[in-house]
């Protein structure tokens, strides 16, 4: 089975994996700590993730780091889904133009009639 891991929300955008990791080793050893970055700026999108080397340790951080403060900004603190619990984004086409955003074929140009 898969190691369950902690989901952190409302992280400050100041947050580092470093400084998520240290926080949450009050509690136990720390296997990973990932604060989760915008791809294309590398700003922290405000939450991230944590596995305890010991699961046992993830209902205890829960308990006893939910709402707390971690660099001026108080925390959430639960259990993650697995990732096969999460809706599937469906961004192709549902409708009958086969996935196509545009009206016209996909052109972007409009055809002049005359």
């Amino acid at each position: 089975m898969a190691q369950q891991n902690l989901f952190i929300g409302s992280l400050a955008y100041s947050t580092t994996d470093d400084t998520l990791k240290a926080f949450f080793e009050q509690i136990g050893e720390v296997e990973s700590a990932r604060v989760i970055t915008d791809r294309d700026s590398g700003r922290s999108k405000g939450f991230g993730f944590v596995e305890y080397k010991n699961e046992a340790d993830n209902q205890k951080a829960v308990d006893q780091l939910d709402g707390k403060e971690l660099d001026g900004r108080a925390i959430s603190v639960g259990l993650a889904r697995p990732k096969e619990d999460r809706p599937r984004r469906d961004f192709g086409g549902s409708n009958d133009r086969g996935g196509d955003r545009g009206g016209n074929g996909g052109g972007s140009f409009r055809q002049r009639s005359w």
